[in-house]
């Protein structure tokens, strides 16, 4: 990894400058959760692989592509990231996060995190969305650990506000207007790649976390340095372990993200158009 994040990142932007002009709202997707990317108008695909820097997606389920694109005909521009990398893979922090820099110095200013969590709240169930409204850092690493380069933010970024309470009720008032059920709560990110054993779960419901997943905490930190506004969206694919009596498998997670994927899309394409309006 390069020991320059700033450089390495604006190396990135640079690329994509030339490629489009930056869109002021982002998604990153999730596990399972690339069709929002698919169903954009007017889509320019970048392959990560053409993008400096940015790494090789090797997790089911993540398509590995930068889709710049319309929400509807004539709706806001957005850019998604359809893929991300983890931790779990052996990536160094400053890697998982290289995406989200590059798309700051290119110019987004709102980025909505989204992934696949386990439920841990008696509430959420498997198909069920849950906005995040503060979350866990037990990954034991953040990617902000070394050297602050203050051109990508302050040495000591407040954490107090995280997730966007505006963006946050947009989404909300989108899915009471649209019938969808939604939860909101806090998300633990672990590293994983092992599935949480039960007595973990005990611990992170003590702790009051909600959903538990293995992404996007390390991202919140490096967009909230930069001064991004974020959001994040769970989408509910499991019972956490030890509150159902099935076995965890990573093919089921997708499934279900399959099966969440209408209301998904009607919550990220609403919430997106009404967030943009009032900009």
């Amino acid at each position: 990894m390069d020991t320059k994040p700033y450089d390495f990142a604006l190396n990135a932007a640079s690329f994509l400058n030339g490629r489009d002009a930056a869109p002021d709202f982002a998604v990153v997707l999730g596990s399972g959760l690339g069709a929002f990317a698919k169903q954009l108008s007017e889509p320019n695909v970048i392959s990560y692989a053409d993008i400096p820097g940015f790494p090789n997606v090797g997790v089911a389920g993540h398509a590995g592509q930068l889709v710049v694109g319309r929400v509807g005909p004539d709706g806001p521009r957005v850019a998604a990231l359809s893929g991300r990398v983890h931790l779990y893979e052996g990536h160094d922090p400053n890697m998982v996060v290289h995406p989200v820099r590059t798309l700051a110095l290119w110019g987004v200013g709102t980025i909505v995190f989204t992934n696949a969590a386990g439920a841990i709240q008696d509430q959420l169930k498997p198909g069920d969305l849950m906005l995040i409204s503060d979350h866990i850092n037990l990954t034991g690493l953040n990617p902000l650990t070394g050297h602050n380069d203050e051109r990508l933010g302050t040495r000591f970024p407040d954490m107090s506000y995280a997730y966007d309470r505006d963006v946050t009720a947009c989404f909300k008032a989108i899915a009471k207007e649209q019938n969808i059920h939604i939860g909101v709560g806090v998300y633990a990110g672990l590293r994983g790649p092992s599935y949480e054993t039960p007595a973990e779960i005990r611990m992170l419901r003590a702790m009051g976390a909600d959903a538990v997943g293995m992404s996007t905490v390390c991202e919140v930190i490096a967009a909230r340095h930069m001064g991004m506004t974020v959001a994040g969206i769970s989408c509910i694919t499991n019972y956490a372990a030890g509150l159902s009596d099935d076995l965890l498998d990573h093919s089921e997670v997708k499934a279900t993200a399959d099966l969440a994927r209408n209301k998904f899309l009607n919550l990220l394409n609403g919430g997106i158009k009404r967030i943009m309006a009032k900009e």
